[in-house]
């Protein structure tokens, strides 16, 4: 994958004429609920003054175009208001009083087959579209319009006047989900699909084949549902795959695949498959040798990063890939195809005499222009096919011209979009990728409960600022930028919990990104309105992620003696409350506005509100005391190298969830700056050895110690070469061992002059990668 490098309403029918829409001829007799929309409109108007009230058993009505495509948006709007917003309506005649009308007219003054216009007036919401995909994007707005901050479910809808005229600024407005390395079950896809397209996102990229499994079903090769589909139940993975001895295996059935497409499309939402060539490819060399170089058949592969094992550039391959594309054409509808075209390690191409000869009679100069050639007949395929061919930008990065109609999804987004630049230069069509601000599965913080991901960090903010057209772009090269995309990749996604929580809210950022002007977009404006969105995400059952809002706990020495706390979150947005008599935090406990100065022995609880007082983040904890100050998780904790780190997920315990751990893949070290514990007598550590599976990490991986001896924890004071104070030995142990608690005495009290702490743990991480849990001092 690219960027690996280094969570009934019983209602009474209302009469239609009592109830149905109540109007205010000012909206200062009744504060009006503000307009919240995601993703802001194009122009959006608020009248100022005047409220219509929609209320149980209102109608709605269709005008204009009548047909099956328009009936189901109108279905769907009114399932969604009764399952979310708890009012059942109900379809009524065109002309019958109406609550909410749909004017769908072919020749509607809207901008393009997405646009729509939207009038709130007494006499209730009209959508005015020229297709049903717009009056389905239109449907979502009114949708939230009906859902404003504050709102009650079961409660009559109170909607401002005013007016709406929109439509995107792209065209792909799409997430890329991995079900290679973590599947997720054809239900789950499907509630992704719902709720991407209810912040208006129109594309699923959905990858299917990788060096960890082979997801699609191909009858000419049925190895590949067989062989390709399964790989040993490592470390997390025998969690899922019910046991270590059980492999971790899925393919998706063709049934499934259609059922897919057709739940999409009717969502407005087109499924692109990705098929991953020529790199990517082991579990289908797994199945069929013969694809590879060296006719060795390896396993499916189970580490993650980029595997050397890519398919041979030869016409009995190429039969292969058409044989595949064929296949992928009868299931996927889609316009787009993707043929991946990434991070292809050619060690074997050059290590091959076969390979080198094939070069040297195409005349070709070397290796990426050879993977060139392949991709070009691939895509010349789809090309006579009537399909567009979809890829990674890795030749363009590597000089190498790819075929003109192919669109490129540009993934380098370092060097201010460079690739990207080159790719427009070449006149490709592009969608922006960045794995720096895009690239959702890596961890949004640093919290001590953040979820597994790799670094960087990808926060909200980061993601909303994404740089959509590279500097130096002319007018002509920009208009060839067709959309944005943001990446779901799975190695570290093990269930559809996590899926949730990676991809909400950023997506609401996404959202923002792919549809609105850019005058439209404002990051403040975007912080005020994401609590309404946050609420419909928890309405629709969507495990979002609360790290924006998480509080965090600044804590050190008060002069009396006390503890000094000072309470931040990572957007600088909403209110955090606070408790310190052990209750949970609410929406009127005390807001906190400064420093805190609290005793010793003090438990601090806090949350962050929105003004409405919905809840943005759920309430942390921290016990003020000694403990607390000699006390160290790992992601409190720096690297020795410096570089961010990753969070890794350990064994699940038999009670309670599994850790996480801050670590250096390969580099099992930590340090401990502004360490302040003088008279320490003894340390505590917890950790855990996890599986390698880092594929390529293993080039930069740092041994420490000597190799015949077991594994220990050493603790240096200063700098890693300073005094040794403690080595914790961690034995023989087996991957399945957990978490482990270790504890000694230090070779002395700690000095006064001591004010950091080095601690690694010896011995090779490819043999075992040690993570650390906690470290804590004591006297």
């Amino acid at each position: 994958m690219p960027g690996r490098r280094s969570r009934r309403f019983l209602l009474a029918w209302a009469a239609v004429a009592v109830g149905v829409l109540a109007t205010c001829a000012s909206a200062t007799s009744v504060p009006a609920p503000a307009w919240s929309l995601l993703p802001m409109p194009a122009m959006a108007k608020p009248a100022g003054t005047g409220i219509v009230e929609i209320g149980d058993g209102a109608g709605v009505a269709v005008r204009g175009t009548a047909d099956a495509a328009v009936a189901a948006v109108v279905d769907n709007f009114i399932q969604r208001i009764a399952g979310v917003r708890g009012l059942r309506m109900r379809k009524v005649a065109s002309g019958a009083p109406a609550a909410v009308t749909f004017d769908v007219r072919p020749d509607a003054a809207v901008v393009g087959e997405e646009g729509y216009a939207l009038a709130v007036t007494g006499q209730g919401i009209v959508v005015t579209a020229r297709t049903a995909r717009g009056a389905f994007y239109g449907s979502v707005t009114a949708w939230q319009l009906m859902t404003p901050p504050g709102w009650r479910p079961g409660t009559a809808a109170r909607v401002p006047y005013g007016s709406i005229e929109d439509h995107p600024r792209f065209a792909w407005r799409a997430l890329l989900l991995d079900s290679s390395r973590h599947e997720q079950s054809a239900d789950e896809i499907k509630r992704l699909i719902d709720w991407m397209s209810l912040d208006k996102l129109n594309v699923l990229v959905w990858h299917l084949t990788d060096d960890q499994g082979w997801r699609l079903p191909v009858p000419a090769y049925p190895e590949l549902s067989t062989k390709a589909a399964c790989r040993e139940a490592v470390g997390n993975d025998s969690e899922v795959s019910g046991g270590r001895a059980r492999p971790y295996c899925k393919v998706y059935t063709a049934a499934e695949i259609r059922d897919i497409v057709r739940y999409a499309a009717a969502r407005y939402v087109e499924v692109v498959p990705e098929i991953d060539l020529p790199g990517h490819s082991q579990a289908a060399i797994a199945a069929y040798p013969w694809l590879g170089v060296t006719g060795r058949r390896p396993p499916v592969w189970t580490d993650w990063g980029v595997s050397p094992w890519l398919l041979k550039p030869n016409a009995k391959t190429l039969r292969f890939v058409d044989d595949v594309m064929d296949e992928t054409m009868r299931l996927f509808p889609s316009r787009y195809i993707s043929i991946g075209g990434d991070e292809a390690d050619k060690q074997q191409w050059n290590a091959s005499s076969e390979v080198k000869a094939q070069m040297k009679a195409l005349k070709l100069a070397n290796m990426d222009e050879l993977q060139g050639w392949f991709m070009q007949q691939v895509a010349t395929y789809l090309l006579d096919h009537g399909r567009t061919p979809v890829g990674w930008d890795d030749e363009v990065a590597a000089g190498v011209a790819l075929p003109r109609a192919q669109v490129v999804m540009s993934w380098h987004g370092d060097h201010d979009e460079r690739v990207a630049l080159a790719a427009l230069r070449q006149g490709h069509d592009v969608v922006m990728t960045p794995q720096e601000s895009l690239y959702f599965d890596h961890r949004q913080s640093g919290h001590p409960d953040e979820w597994a991901g790799p670094p960087p960090e990808v926060t909200l903010r980061q993601a909303y600022d994404t740089q959509l057209v590279p500097p130096g772009t002319g007018p002509e090269e920009a208009k060839h930028v067709v959309g944005v995309q943001a990446g779901l990749w799975a190695e570290q996604m093990q269930t559809f919990a996590h899926t949730q929580h990676a991809a909400f809210p950023r997506i609401a950022a996404l959202a923002e990104l792919g549809w609105s002007p850019p005058g439209a977009r404002d990051w403040n404006g975007f912080l005020a309105r994401l609590p309404a969105e946050m609420v419909r995400y928890r309405a629709l059952g969507i495990g979002a992620a609360d790290s924006a809002f998480a509080p965090t706990f600044g804590i050190s020495r008060a002069a009396d003696g006390g503890m000094r706390v000072v309470l931040a979150n990572q957007v600088d947005g909403g209110d955090i409350r606070f408790t310190t008599d052990g209750t949970e935090p609410v929406a009127t406990s005390a807001t906190y506005t400064q420093p805190l100065t609290l005793p010793m022995g003090s438990t601090l609880r806090a949350a962050t509100f929105a003004a409405d007082g919905s809840m943005l983040a759920a309430a942390r904890s921290i016990s003020l005391d000694e403990a607390t100050l000699w006390r160290r998780d790992s992601s409190a904790l720096e690297t020795c190298s410096g570089e961010p780190p990753s969070r890794l997920q350990g064994a699940r315990p038999a009670h309670g969830p599994s850790p996480v751990y801050a670590v250096e893949i390969g580099n099992a070290c930590w340090m401990w700056p502004k360490v302040d514990v003088q008279g320490a007598l003894s340390v505590a550590v917890t950790a855990e050895e996890l599986p390698w599976r880092y594929g390529d990490e293993a080039r930069g991986a740092v041994v420490r110690g000597n190799r015949r001896t077991d594994d220990a924890i050493e603790i240096h004071a200063g700098r890693c070469d300073g005094p040794r104070l403690a080595t914790l030995p961690l034995g023989r142990v087996t991957s399945s061992e957990g978490q482990r608690h270790l504890e000694t005495r230090l070779s002395a009290p700690i000095a006064a002059d001591v004010h950091a702490l080095c601690v690694f743990a010896t011995g090779d991480p490819r043999e075992g990668q040690w993570a650390l849990g906690k470290i804590s001092f004591s006297k």
